[in-house]
């Protein structure tokens, strides 16, 4: 099935899709619609154009691929899945997301990451082919978080404040410095083989999907960041 969005209402449109029993659901001339996909569990959507804020919100199994870019808290709470976004997202990627997949082709807004969290069975994949904004992986519990800085292999590839209040999961950055403002609570590494294992077919799927050569990406400093206390907001808010 075809949906031609334009200047639909988003009511209608998630009307249309949630209605429709088609596996595969192509959405043309999207024009910031809200909501799209929210808690689907199946099928493959295909967004031409930009979606609005919360695409895929609850997410629960579909694969969404979309062919430009993405505005706010795509993925919110999401469960499982795959987004794919040939292009930016904004503020908030993968806010709260407990599990599947995120591949953002380019760069990330403001707070990418935050609250992210392991959930049972299920870890969390938010990865970054470009650089991201401010407060990456702000209060992360659990999950991936990968940037890999393509085309920014001289400059700073994340914010500042990144991981502040981090206690669970793992950051990893393709880089050659780690940032300097890092909080505390917050230990960065040089990612050794192990490490790098960890991620190998993220980095592969996303190499993958966006035709970037891997051997290339791999040949390069990776800095993995962990949570070094379980009580990572004592520092944030008391004097001792």
């Amino acid at each position: 099935m075809n949906i031609t969005a334009g200047d639909m209402h988003f009511q209608l449109l998630n009307k249309k899709l949630k209605a429709c029993k088609d596996k595969t659901i192509t959405i043309d001339k999207c024009l910031g619609q809200r909501y799209i996909c929210a808690g689907r569990s199946s099928g493959d959507i295909v967004i031409n154009g930009t979606p609005g804020n919360a695409l895929g919100a609850y997410l629960d199994g579909s694969n969404i691929t979309v062919n430009g870019s993405a505005q706010d808290a795509t993925g919110d709470t999401m469960n499982d899945g795959t987004i794919t976004i040939n292009g930016s997202s904004g503020d908030a990627t993968g806010y709260a997301m407990r599990g599947g997949k995120i591949f953002v082709r380019d760069d990330a807004g403001y707070r990418a990451g935050i609250h992210m969290k392991s959930y049972m069975d299920k870890t969390p994949v938010l990865v970054i082919g470009g650089k991201a904004g401010s407060f990456l992986g702000e209060y992360q519990a659990g999950g991936y978080i990968i940037v890999l800085g393509l085309g920014y292999e001289d400059e700073q590839i994340v914010g500042y404040f990144c991981g502040t209040g981090m206690h669970g999961g793992k950051i990893f950055l393709r880089t050659d410095n780690y940032p300097a403002d890092l909080p505390k609570q917050v230990k960065a590494d040089v990612a050794q083989k192990a490490d790098l294992k960890e991620i190998d077919g993220y980095v592969s799927e996303y190499c993958k999907k966006f035709g970037v050569d891997k051997a290339k990406v791999m040949d390069h400093k990776f800095y993995v960041l962990t949570p070094d206390t379980k009580n990572p907001y004592k520092r944030l808010y008391t004097p001792n």
